[in-house]
């Protein structure tokens, strides 16, 4: 779109209006140079035209005060005292004036948000024509602006004055020591570049053009208090809806937010559930763009396919691959044929290079000797999307799905629990695994008697391990019918299926087949490759030789080999003892026809609650969830979803309800100390060492601790936030550096680089560090590409030796982001063994009552520190005293308790869900059964525009639930415990069952069986 569309100035003004403190928005703008200081260069410098500005004195001619024809108070007089005519006549058009902006009244350049188009506060988009700059850059996702051409500075486009990049998100500026210029850079790699200082100019000088959230003032500027009083009052609620509009209708102005649909949102989700109609009519609701000009390295694999090698544009977490996805590769045609083909992904950006890998489903026709102008489309899968929506449904219309127990329980029900009537074993330990401890042993003993279980594993307690030997005892009391172990994640599935294989029962991993060929720990135990080595069976083998060498068979083949290979199937799974696959994959078809009485659900707290209920639903008896509702709950990427409560777990809805997980107490992972304030602030002070001090000691690492006791310190950094290049993420170029220092120590010191992992919440710092650290490293780029830096949420579940943690935000008015969330704080602070090292700005840490207590905790134990790291000492920084943290949005509740919806109201005739008007009469509506599968009302397509940042899905304070009293801490356990409370639940126990509803069995407060246990349902 041309310049030209701006317009002709006017006196218009720009003003921001954006109060979720989790987007980008620009409130205020740093005085760093007066905008009449600087002008554009002369002609005679037409290569950097946009990128030196030149100063000068500029004055302007004193403008008539006059608006729509008034002119001023004497001529005013004299119209007065020679007409004759009354006061009535007389038009007063002050109120005119301090109307908001019409409009049909504004010009083409004016802001789409709030109607200032003041040509010095406006810019015009590259790709769009859009105003109110770094809001609309970050929602829009563009990244080049070009200033209005009748504005102070001229038709500029903003670009780097070495490399011409335009990402604005990544330009700076620099002062001129020898000309009243500045120069613009981009950050990485012109900025950095030790050739500068030859050029007169200070690279350490560098700042970028957007700080605090919006331009800096010479660039663009603040619009006047008059402006802003005459602008849009524009909410940052609508400013959202109207991007999302504009997503749809380019066109889309304001007054479209009014008309009916447009802030339609999902039903929340609830806490109870009247009946499984109500769960799938709630949570069945709840369920990109191509990238073009992509250049193509094209390679062979060991198996003769063809692997084409890109890079894909950075978006900061719209589309985050994982190997297995599908890509589809599209040739356009210059020097070939236009050809497409897809492929799964083999390889994904790490830090040894950005490229993506994808491996060709067929070689056929592909121009292996074309480079360029190819284009990559996403292709989403809606298996697992369909799995989901089919176990809601099954949840609702088929009794055998789950037991009556645990239907009731799941959608909420008061019943009484249930314990069975078992004989348990002699020793608890599972052979070839570590000895139970005692709140292990209470876990076992307590999910081997009752058909629903939660068990609740903070941070190297051993959840593995007791997950593992659950199922050991379970299959040996199942009396052959096998045990379902699923989690969220196929790294979770493979290290518990490794830990279950140790205790020599026959194990069977089951694989997506777009999985099929990525390899694992555990592929020795996957479905088809333990077909391939059976040796009862020589003609599939050689079917499936001959298809590995031609490629394919034909039709009598494939067709021989297809029957062949599902019989091997059925026959391996029938054997297994258990079977490992992640929730979604439960949903296979050779699943289905199997019952699974006893399922395991390892890492739940990661899963939504739809994905949980695929295996759910395979006929469980016996449903055991294992996770800590204390660290980070499930990823969800559409907005409207997470905030209809979709990023509630199903672990979490139930520790909400009531029921209380039995938690393991003696953490195996961390050095005392470092355990002590999770512990304290997470865990109510439950957590025991299981280690002590000496055995978390390295003998070769000689670093300098401030105490020699504690491996473990703060270090006070005052560099300052900058948006990163996606425009929807941050970096600290300062922190970066300290951390590339601290790395190099440890390396130094005889730390081996896999020992070590630097985390940080930000995307844009990741990123950052890894081009950081092997670029201005001092040591081989090798050892700085062998230490792993990812996000927090990246490494849940996981450990190293040494955890260095860059928190990055450090600014004055915008906040610390999610770095509010305690879960992120709970899970960064959990991940090292031996030592940590936390690197930020404590003066704005500080100002977040959570983390007020943590550096306060730092403080006392003198590990707080600054300086230079071979003479770091004591901060002498002062905080405020730590108040207890209180939940305002549920008072008396533990800090950490989430608010959640209580669906009691819903249960009662004439209310939101009342299933007694005659459009239900009672009945099944026919809209839940198969039969009707192509006009199911839930199965609606996926919202792929909806995608957020999975850093940014949750980030209120108040996720995590952590009702007080609502644990069962095993170490004050009685030891006749079990017989009291067998007694308590025969005492209550009086009344005979009652039937509810679809053959459901139903039990309220104070009915059960009349031998009040139940007998083992196997």
């Amino acid at each position: 779109m041309s310049v030209d569309a701006y317009g002709p100035s006017s006196q218009g003004t720009l003003t921001f209006f954006d109060n979720i403190a989790d987007d980008i928005h620009a409130d205020t703008q740093n005085d760093d140079y007066q905008f009449t200081d600087f002008s554009m260069p002369e002609a005679s410098q037409p290569t950097a035209t946009s990128t030196k500005l030149e100063t000068r004195k500029s004055t302007q001619p004193p403008q008539n005060v006059q608006v729509n024809g008034i002119v001023s108070a004497s001529a005013l007089d004299l119209k007065i005292s020679g007409a004759a005519q009354s006061l009535a006549d007389l038009q007063f058009e002050e109120e005119e004036e301090e109307a908001f902006y019409n409009n049909k009244d504004l010009p083409d350049h004016a802001c789409k948000y709030c109607g200032i188009h003041e040509a010095s506060c406006v810019v015009m988009f590259v790709e769009i024509h859009l105003d109110h700059i770094v809001n609309h850059l970050v929602r829009a996702k563009h990244k080049e602006v070009t200033l209005h051409r009748l504005g102070p500075l001229g038709e500029t486009v903003l670009e780097c004055y070495v490399c011409a990049t335009r990402n604005v998100f990544v330009l700076g500026y620099i002062p001129a020591k020898t000309e009243s210029v500045v120069i613009l850079l981009c950050r990485q790699p012109c900025a950095a570049q030790t050739n500068l200082k030859d050029m007169n100019w200070d690279q350490n000088q560098w700042k970028p053009l957007i700080q605090d959230r919006g331009f800096v003032k010479w660039l663009v500027k603040i619009p006047t208090d008059q402006e802003q009083l005459r602008a849009r009052q524009i909410t940052a609620m609508q400013i959202n809806k109207l991007e999302e509009l504009w997503r749809d209708n380019i066109d889309a102005t304001f007054q479209d937010l009014e008309k009916p649909g447009v802030d339609e949102e999902p039903q929340n989700v609830l806490l109870r559930y009247e009946d499984a109609y109500q769960y799938q009519n709630i949570f069945g609701p709840l369920n990109p763009k191509p990238q073009e000009n992509i250049e193509v390295r094209w390679d062979v694999g060991l198996n003769k396919k063809s692997i084409a090698y890109f890079v894909l544009a950075k978006t900061d977490g719209d589309m985050k691959l994982m190997h297995g996805d599908e890509l589809r590769l599209r040739y356009l045609g210059e020097m070939h044929k236009p050809w497409n083909g897809v492929g799964h992904v083999i390889k994904i950006p790490d830090n040894y290079g950005e490229e993506v890998g994808i491996e060709l489903k067929t070689s056929s026709g592909a121009p292996t000797d074309c480079t360029s102008n190819f284009v990559v489309d996403f292709i989403w899968k809606s298996t697992s999307f369909d799995r989901m929506q089919q176990a809601l449904r099954k949840f609702a219309v088929d009794d055998s799905a789950v037991s009556a127990y645990i239907y009731h329980r799941l959608l909420g029900h008061e019943i009484e629990d249930a314990v069975y009537r078992v004989s348990h074993p002699k020793h608890y330990s599972a052979p070839n695994l570590p000895d139970l401890n005692r709140s292990q042993v209470y876990a076992v003993k307590q999910t081997l008697q009752r058909p629903l279980v939660l068990i609740q594993g903070p941070p190297g307690t051993g959840k593995t391990v007791t997950s593992a030997t659950i199922v050991y005892q379970l299959v040996k009391q199942n009396n052959g019918g096998a045990v379902l172990v699923c989690a969220p994640s196929n790294t979770a599935v493979d290290q518990l299926t490794e830990k279950i294989h140790k205790t020599n029962l026959k194990v069977v991993r089951l694989c997506a087949k777009s999985r099929e060929a990525i390899d694992s720990p555990v592929s020795f135990l996957a479905l088809h490759n333990q077909i391939k080595n059976m040796e009862t069976n020589s003609e599939l083998i050689k079917l499936q030789q001959l298809k590995d060498e031609t490629g394919e068979l034909s039709s009598v083949d494939e067709k021989r080999y297809r029957l062949l290979k599902k019989a091997a199937e059925k026959e391996l799974l029938d054997a297994a003892d258990v079977i490992c696959c992640t929730c979604v994959g439960a949903g296979d078809p050779r699943l289905q026809r199997i019952k699974f009485n006893s399922i395991l659900i390892d890492e739940s707290m990661q899963a939504t609650e739809p994905e949980c209920m695929v295996p759910v639903v395979l006929g469980a008896k016996q449903l055991i969830l294992v996770g800590d509702h204390c660290q980070l709950g499930p990823v969800v990427m559409c907005k409207k979803a997470a905030r209809a409560g979709l990023s509630q777990s199903l672990f979490e809805r139930l520790v909400v309800l009531g029921i209380r997980p039995f938690r393991l107490e003696v953490q195996y992972r961390m050095h005392p100390v470092l355990s002590k304030f999770p512990s304290n602030f997470f865990y109510e002070g439950s957590l025991q060492n299981g280690v002590c001090a000496d055995e978390r000691k390295l003998p070769k690492m000689d670093f300098p601790w401030p105490q020699k006791d504690k491996p473990m310190l703060f270090y006070v950094t005052q560099g300052q936030e900058e948006i990163a290049g996606s425009g929807t993420s941050y970096l600290n170029r300062t922190e970066a550096a300290n951390v590339e220092k601290l790395a190099t120590k440890f390396l130094r010191s005889g730390i081996k680089p896999d020992q070590i992992g630097v985390v940080t919440p930000y995307e844009g710092q990741r990123a950052y560090l890894v081009q950081y650290m092997q670029y201005h490293g001092p040591l081989h780029s090798q050892q700085y590409q062998e230490i792993e830096v990812a996000s927090v949420d990246a490494f849940q579940g996981r450990e190293k030796d040494i955890i260095i943690m860059s928190c990055v935000r450090s600014n004055e008015h915008q906040g610390i982001g999610f770095l509010n969330d305690p879960r992120r704080l709970n899970v960064a602070l959990t991940r090292a063994k031996y030592g940590i090292i936390i690197v930020g700005n404590p003066r704005v840490l500080s100002k977040q009552p959570l983390w007020n207590h943590l550096l306060c905790f730092y403080k006392e134990q003198k590990v707080l520190v600054e300086g230079p790291f071979n003479n770091l000492k004591e901060s002498m920084i002062q905080f405020s005293k730590p108040k207890k943290i209180i939940n305002s949005a549920n008072p008396g509740s533990h800090f950490m308790v989430t608010t959640t919806y209580d669906a009691r109201e819903a249960m009662i005739p004439g209310s939101v869900y009342d299933r007694s008007g005659a459009q239900m009469n009672g009945q099944v509506p026919n809209h839940f059964y198969p039969r009707n599968l192509p006009m199911d009302p839930f199965a609606r397509n996926h919202d792929t525009i909806s995608y957020i940042s999975p850093e940014r899905a949750q980030a209120a304070m108040s996720n995590v639930p952590v009702p007080v009293g609502m644990f069962m801490n095993m170490t004050h356990v009685p030891p006749r415990f079990f017989n009291q409370h067998q007694q308590a639940v025969q005492a209550r126990q009086s009344q005979t069952t009652k039937r509810r509803g679809n053959t459901r069995g139903f039990f309220t407060s104070g009915q059960s069986q009349p031998s009040g246990q139940l007998s083992q349902p196997y």
